[in-house]
């Protein structure tokens, strides 16, 4: 297991460590999805997450149909307009969810030690005594003894909310279960988790495949998070349907791992993947409390290595209601961001929590101070090391220009891309400074019309930890010859002067093709 990359050699002083934090244009390296729902979908409160750090947007299709996902997503355009603030767009689909189907929407009281029947009959309305399901196999996988979590769609954990029951016995097709705790019930949206039982429902189920090839495709989505991802086959299965809608054959996959299926087959998803994310509230029902870290280390340090971002959620469920976090949440994102992690995912604390803006801004604070104590050399030196040992060109390149900045002690490290991919193989070696990647615009044609590509590629770096994004002008090419070269690279230090991270007599990194060759150059700032 790798180990935890905190810098000990030298001690911190008790002074330093009580000196208040420097602003700084980018409120941490690491990476923040807020998810929008009731309480921050106006333009005025998504404005806001952007202004604290939100980087990527969460749709949930669990929830909301998708003429109120819509209405939510131009009120996210507006406030990017705004804002002058890239913003992805993540697509998180249903895949195979069990639901407590309550129509009434009535609160249902659960007393500990009482029997509760769990039914795949729809039409029968939920009482104490009775729980409709959508789901007809139940039966068919559980046994005496087996225990299902009941809580509240994205559950804070609170006792009143959420219920464990055991099961007693299977009569056809309902399950008997003992309440093992009492608990009401109260809201619109409930889900079922058996512990470690494998639901034999497709990962991308019929309503995700049509909510993809509609609103998806509408919106032209730069993430699909793959619910309930179990083996590679469910990554490529979900590439292949990609390919076949229209223009979303690049987005992004992030397989979403969520039970022990998942992480049995991590490697394989691995592979297939885009980006990972770990669902530490689903996975820490289907695993015992202990293992958790364990989980988080391993599948965070594979995710290092192969440089493919890694996601956690499920970090201040206590902001849903509390405008500060616990002692121990706090720990927890520091320890995630030290652990690798390259953003933190927040749930209901942004989509039904009282205070969003409060809570990206207080995640993006924790993870800069993280960020500070995080023992690069130590990480850069490890990552190399199980690095295979044929490294292609562009990679060679990128682990050069990271060494030459720290070496340097550079402000920043400028990056020019078409694709992206060098700023992502850059972010892969954690350098200590922010990586500008300038993304230069291709114009392209299909004989019919002319199409100018760069914001999708732009958008799809917010979710790597310390890559900050920037469309260039397309008039500008990275490959030509010295004049051109010479007047994007001032477009870009023009820029990062702009916005205050790069000053007189700073040095910069500059990693970018000259002609056939890429170059990584160092330049030290005049008066």
């Amino acid at each position: 297991m790798a180990s935890n990359y905190l810098l000990l050699e030298e001690p911190i002083r008790m002074v330093s460590i009580l000196e208040p934090a420097k602003p700084s244009f980018f409120p941490s390296m690491t990476k923040i999805v807020g998810t929008l729902g009731p309480n921050s979908r106006s333009v005025e409160v998504i404005s806001g997450c952007l202004e604290a750090g939100m980087s990527v947007a969460r749709f949930d299709f669990s929830w909301g149909n998708a003429e109120y996902h819509q209405e939510t997503l131009e009120n996210l355009r507006a406030a990017i307009k705004n804002s002058k603030k890239l913003c992805g767009v993540m697509l998180d689909t249903v895949g195979p969810e069990l639901l407590l189907v309550n129509k009434s929407e009535n609160p249902i009281s659960l007393t500990e030690n009482s029997q509760v029947v769990l039914t795949p009959d729809q039409d029968k309305e939920a009482t104490s005594d009775l729980l409709p399901i959508n789901f007809s196999g139940l039966s068919k996988v559980v046994k005496d003894g087996d225990e299902i979590f009941i809580g509240e769609y994205l559950f804070t954990g609170k006792e009143t909310t959420s219920v464990w029951l055991e099961v007693s016995a299977v009569k056809e097709e309902d399950v008997v279960c003992t309440v093992k705790n009492s608990a009401v019930l109260a809201g619109p949206l409930y889900t079922l988790h058996v512990s470690q039982i494998r639901i034999e429902l497709p990962t991308l189920t019929d309503k995700d495949k049509e909510i993809i090839s509609t609103w998806g495709l509408r919106n032209k989505i730069d993430f699909l998070s793959l619910s309930y991802t179990r083996t590679a086959a469910d990554v490529r299965n979900a590439r292949e349907f990609l390919s076949k809608v229209g223009d979303l054959k690049n987005t992004h996959i992030f397989a979403k791992i969520e039970n022990v299926e998942g992480l049995t087959n991590f490697d394989e998803i691995l592979k297939e993947a885009d980006g990972i994310i770990l669902a530490r509230g689903n996975l820490g029902i289907d695993l015992p409390p202990e293992k958790v870290f364990l989980y988080q280390k391993e599948t965070l340090f594979k995710c290092n290595i192969a440089g493919k971002p890694a996601v956690l959620t499920r970090f201040v469920d206590s902001m849903t209601d509390n405008v500060r976090p616990t002692r121990a949440e706090a720990t927890d994102v520091a320890n995630a961001v030290l652990d690798g992690t390259d953003a933190i995912l927040l749930g209901g604390e942004t989509l039904r929590g009282l205070y969003p803006i409060e809570t990206i801004s207080t995640v993006g604070k924790i993870c800069a101070e993280a960020e500070k104590v995080h023992n690069h050399d130590l990480y850069f030196k490890k990552t190399l090391y199980h690095t295979e040992e044929l490294m292609s060109h562009i990679e060679s390149i990128a682990s050069s220009a990271v060494r030459a900045a720290i070496k340097v002690k550079a402000s920043v490290i400028i990056c020019f891309t078409y694709s992206g991919r060098a700023a992502r193989l850059i972010a892969k070696y954690r350098p200590t400074m922010p990586v500008l990647s300038f993304v230069i615009p291709r114009l392209k044609t299909n004989q019919l019309s002319w199409t100018l590509t760069g914001s999708f590629e732009a958008r799809q770096s917010l979710l790597i930890r310390g890559v900050f994004p920037i469309l260039a002008d397309p008039r500008h090419s990275a490959h030509t010859k010295s004049a051109a070269n010479e007047s994007i690279l001032k477009f870009a230090l023009d820029h990062g002067k702009g916005i205050g991270i790069i000053k007189q007599h700073d040095r910069v990194v500059v990693c970018q093709k000259v002609g056939d060759a890429s170059v990584v150059k160092i330049i030290e700032l005049e008066d």
